[in-house]
């Protein structure tokens, strides 16, 4: 059942012993909810699969207490935090449990008790609705971690509605933070050796699709997909799918710009459709979004560039060409 900012909090009331549950490889926003929530109402912050590298720094800088892989049987109520998939929580066994989230599709609610979604662009937004229904006021230690998800969850800014600077105002008003201060907690984020090598070796296996002026990227790596996709957006692809594979198990993560999803790219719903037919999971946002599937890398990764290839082409017109690296090298060395 879905509720309202207000109702959520009412409900909370009625348990002890909370954990909040964030999902694998959390990051600054499933982390700073679930932060926030626990200092407002009591409970635990549990992280089923360890945390990014800028979430570290947050728990470490702001002292927030956490528990690694907790077991959900231990505590008298879950609150599953920024996650849309079973997927992203290791399909751990859930019992009693409710859901706070964001993104595009959050299949966790068919069998939640309750839940609250708004379709925000960070959980953060939402935490802070919930904290101004019960009147809960917002130290410095909340903001910072509040704001650090945002800014993130935004790809600093570059996703942000006016409800998101609404927002922010807000949480700086009500904490005394200064955004200065975010900042600086996020430049002294160390860069961890083995991700600056995925990202190159990403950039280095890259296959390139080309409709009008968009451009379409994919790639693989052994890990961090999600920093190789969104490098991949950065140097210039306007739409980014990277593989990673464990087995038969493969994840894809994949990014887009804004002018890619105006033109009708929604990752979230695209993410969902494909893993549908391989009996995953998959969702997010218009702009980010993943799959977890069974398969072969190849084959999905290719599935996701031609679905994104048609979307483009019905929406800009024309038809794609796939840009060899090797060509372009021998006319350059032509001329």
């Amino acid at each position: 059942m879905e509720v309202n900012e207000a109702e959520f909090f009412n409900r909370l009331l009625d348990y002890r012993n909370i954990l909040y549950l964030c999902h694998r490889n959390a990051d600054p926003d499933a982390v700073s909810s679930a932060f926030a929530l626990s200092e407002a109402i009591g409970g635990t912050v549990g992280l089923v699969d360890g945390c990014n590298r800028v979430a570290a720094v947050l728990i470490e800088r702001l002292g927030i207490e956490v528990v690694d892989i907790p077991n959900p049987a231990d505590y008298g109520f879950v609150v599953v935090v920024d996650t849309s998939t079973k997927a992203q929580l290791n399909d751990l066994e859930l019992t009693r449990y409710c859901v706070i989230d964001h993104h595009t599709t959050t299949a966790l609610t068919e069998n939640a008790e309750f839940y609250l979604h708004r379709n925000s662009t960070s959980t953060v937004e939402i935490v802070y609705n919930i904290l101004k229904a019960m009147g809960a006021p917002i130290n410095r230690r909340v903001g910072i971690g509040m704001l650090t998800g945002i800014v993130t969850d935004t790809g600093h800014f570059k996703h942000a509605s006016a409800d998101t600077f609404r927002v922010v105002s807000k949480i700086i008003e009500d904490s005394g933070v200064e955004y200065g201060e975010v900042l600086d907690l996020m430049a002294a984020t160390p860069q961890d050796i083995s991700m600056r090598i995925a990202i190159l070796k990403a950039a280095s296996r890259i296959e390139l699709d080309r409709v009008q002026d968009m451009l379409i990227a994919s790639s693989h790596v052994s890990s961090f997909g999600g920093s190789a996709s969104s490098m991949l957006i950065n140097i210039g692809a306007d739409v980014a799918f990277v593989g990673t594979a464990k087995g038969e198990s493969v994840r894809i993560s994949a990014r887009a710009k804004r002018d890619a999803v105006s033109a009708g790219v929604n990752l979230g719903q695209l993410m969902e459709d494909i893993s549908n037919e391989y009996n995953g999971t998959g969702g997010g946002h218009s702009g980010a979004a993943g799959i977890d599937v069974i398969g072969d890398m190849k084959e999905v990764l290719d599935k996701c560039r031609e679905r994104t290839k048609k979307i483009l082409e019905a929406s800009l017109g024309g038809t794609s060409k796939e840009i060899s690296f090797k060509d372009d090298i021998e006319e350059f060395e032509n001329e």
